[in-house]
């Protein structure tokens, strides 16, 4: 007499791919894990409602097109959750002074932090990065800002999309 074998739930075997995990994954720990690369729940919801992607390659393009469609609102709900771009530890304490005083004064003008994707860039490269592309966009007017912010963020979200799979 043969034995029943209960039907697998989605769990997904602690083996699989960083990919397939995701794929199949409940909707809530995936939601989860979108949440922590870029903290906007229309974002989240199409990526989920979207699964499974065949390859990392999909789903970051997938990624970027919801990213171009998120509201003025899905942004600034996603700006909540953004800090500051991190210098490295050795900075000394005048750039530290200066960078302050610069996203005081970005944050007084457009009342969101300044989000700044520094994928790519050596640490050397970071401060002077930082305070030239903070300097420069302090000219923006709010609607451009809002536009080179919303491609920040798309930058932002794929890097962690990618490394968190």
């Amino acid at each position: 007499m043969a034995i029943p074998v209960p039907l697998q739930t989605r769990a997904t075997p602690a083996t699989a791919a960083p990919l397939e995990r995701f794929n199949t994954a409940p909707a809530a720990e995936a939601a989860g894990t979108l949440l922590t690369c870029l903290h906007s729940h229309a974002w989240t919801r199409r990526l989920v409602a979207h699964r499974p992607y065949p390859d990392l390659p999909a789903l970051l393009a997938a990624a970027d097109e919801a990213a171009y469609d998120l509201s003025p609102e899905d942004l600034a709900e996603a700006l909540t959750a953004e800090t500051r771009p991190a210098l490295p530890e050795d900075t000394y304490a005048a750039a530290h002074t200066a960078l302050n005083a610069a996203h005081a004064a970005y944050e007084a003008r457009f009342g969101h932090v300044f989000v700044i994707s520094l994928a790519g860039l050596s640490p050397d490269e970071t401060l002077n990065h930082v305070l030239t592309a903070i300097r420069s966009r302090l000219n923006n007017d709010p609607d451009e800002e809002r536009l080179v912010t919303a491609e920040e963020l798309r930058h932002l979200a794929k890097t962690r999309l990618s490394n968190a799979l």
